[in-house]
């Protein structure tokens, strides 16, 4: 099997709160250790924005599992933040940007 190679660039590319549409799937990366090296993923399914009564940009999210099935949506989060906290939500191919950089800096430790 031969992956095809990529330019890595040297900076995360999040997606931006604008760009979030419901119903998509994206992951949360984020890192256990200040090295970057062990990392932890999950995947959610944006749900909507200020879905509750006050929010001021704030994104809700499920986790694709509780997502897919069947509890309503519109009564639990599995996870929510302002839109300006979201740097670690990427979509498919920018997460797997950044575990390929961390397989890089895995091999270099």
């Amino acid at each position: 099997m031969h992956f095809e190679g990529r330019e890595l660039k040297p900076y995360a590319e999040p997606i931006s709160a604008a760009e979030l549409k419901e119903g998509s799937v994206y992951f949360a990366l984020t890192f256990v250790d200040e090295d970057m090296l062990i990392p932890t993923m999950e995947t959610l399914v944006f749900v909507g924005r200020d879905v509750e009564p006050g929010d001021v940009a704030r994104v809700y999210f499920r986790n694709v599992r509780s997502s897919h099935s069947g509890v309503d949506s519109e009564s639990e989060w599995d996870y929510t933040a302002s839109e300006s906290s979201i740097n670690h939500i990427f979509e498919f191919e920018h997460a797997l940007d950044q575990l390929m950089a961390c397989s890089l800096r895995r091999k270099n430790a």
